[in-house]
């Protein structure tokens, strides 16, 4: 078990070592030869600590704690599972570490705007991600900082950086189709969701998420209403993670998409028996497929195909990029991807926006080439003249 953050672990001598972060930042560990008398002493110490508030003027406690206890403060009731744990690795993470350092003990507009700084000169993540980072520590600060003075200085001192089309990874369409072959061309049907995806989308939860039921073959549509996520188990016991059924991001996720005849065709043509409506489509079964499972026959078939490693998200990616170069209008594209609003979309495909624009002009540049070239009809000098 890690060694970062509240938790209890066994010792190569047999004892059971528990760890509570006390108000002054530091940790403080406690023993038991059984997990049971263990756990009831971490408790003690953890109820002990409850009389301090985290939220009062940050001055007053070092910053590690109160971060600790925003997380700890009901946070995980009122989100969903995948949500709580994007804050929990990016507070213990990133945050924790860089407030626990010496020199950086307080939350000031000092030390956010060095926080900030740190993140955006990070080299080894992507943008889209120190956004993340930066996101969730503002969200972090506007609730511990509420009801405090320099809750405008403080929160205006995070610096978000945007994310462009730069950042955005996509096949070509030659690796497209060599992926669609080695799709086709296999026996293993669970695969025909590589191209569902392809044409449709849709993220790699919500593929895993798809039941019969959700299927219109008749509409040639099929409904977006769950999500599949593997995701940290925060009870002291059992596995280290666990498999959760869940609604999508927001509820601009929540969808209808229309269907390519050419997909339904193959599922029809696969042989795929469907046992049951509430079963899940690419397990056939009432349990889902796991995500991770799914991730590694996806780079089986990239391995089998000869093309280069991507993320599974780089499937959505692609999708928009095609939908863009066929003239696919913004808004149709936006409401298909499930995002919450079209400047979302504008935001992650800038540049194959570009690309467009300059087709555009291009067409354009080669009308007045045309016009050009055309003999202009004879004007007499009289008209000339008049």
């Amino acid at each position: 078990m890690s060694r970062r953050g509240e938790n209890i672990y066994k010792r190569k001598d047999g004892r059971w070592e528990a760890r509570v972060l006390q108000p002054n930042g530091k940790y403080k560990y406690v023993y038991a030869k059984a997990y049971k008398d263990v756990k009831e002493k971490k408790k003690v110490l953890q109820e002990s600590r409850k009389s301090i508030s985290p939220y009062k003027a940050q001055t007053d406690h070092n910053s590690s704690h109160i971060f600790i206890e925003w997380l700890n403060g009901g946070l995980r009731t009122r989100v969903k599972a995948t949500t709580f744990e994007s804050y929990y690795r990016c507070i213990t993470g990133y945050v924790l570490p860089f407030y626990e350092k010496e020199g950086q003990p307080q939350i000031s507009a000092k030390t956010t705007a060095d926080f900030s700084n740190y993140i955006n000169n990070y080299i080894n993540i992507s943008i889209s991600y120190k956004r993340k980072i930066l996101t969730i520590y503002k969200t972090a600060l506007r609730e511990i900082l509420k009801e405090s003075h320099e809750y405008a200085n403080i929160l205006g001192a995070v610096s978000v950086p945007r994310v462009t089309g730069g950042d955005v990874q996509a096949f070509t369409v030659r690796e497209q189709r060599l992926i669609e072959r080695a799709v086709i061309d296999s026996h293993d049907k669970r695969l025909l969701g590589i191209l569902l995806c392809f044409y449709t989308g849709i993220r790699l939860g919500e593929v895993c998420g798809l039941k019969w039921g959700d299927l219109d073959f008749e509409a040639k549509a099929m409904v977006i209403s769950r999500t599949v996520s593997r995701v940290k188990n925060f009870a002291e016991t059992g596995k280290k993670t666990t498999l959760t059924v869940g609604t999508p991001k927001s509820i601009h996720a929540i969808r209808k998409i229309p269907l390519p005849s050419f997909l339904i065709d193959l599922v029809l043509q696969s042989q795929i028996e469907c046992s049951d409506e509430n079963h899940f489509i690419l397990s056939n079964a009432e349990l889902p497929l796991d995500p991770r499972r799914y991730q590694k026959l996806f780079q089986a078939v990239l391995k089998h195909s000869g093309v280069r490693s991507h993320k599974f998200h780089a499937i959505r990616h692609t999708f928009a990029t095609r939908s863009l170069e066929l003239g696919v209008d913004i808004k149709t594209l936006s409401e298909i991807l499930g995002h919450s609003n079209v400047s979302i979309t504008l935001n992650i495909y800038a540049h194959s926006m570009f690309d467009q624009k300059k087709k555009a002009i291009d067409k354009l540049n080669a009308m007045y080439i045309l016009h050009s070239e055309t003999a202009p009809f004879a004007v007499k000098s009289s008209v000339v003249n008049a």
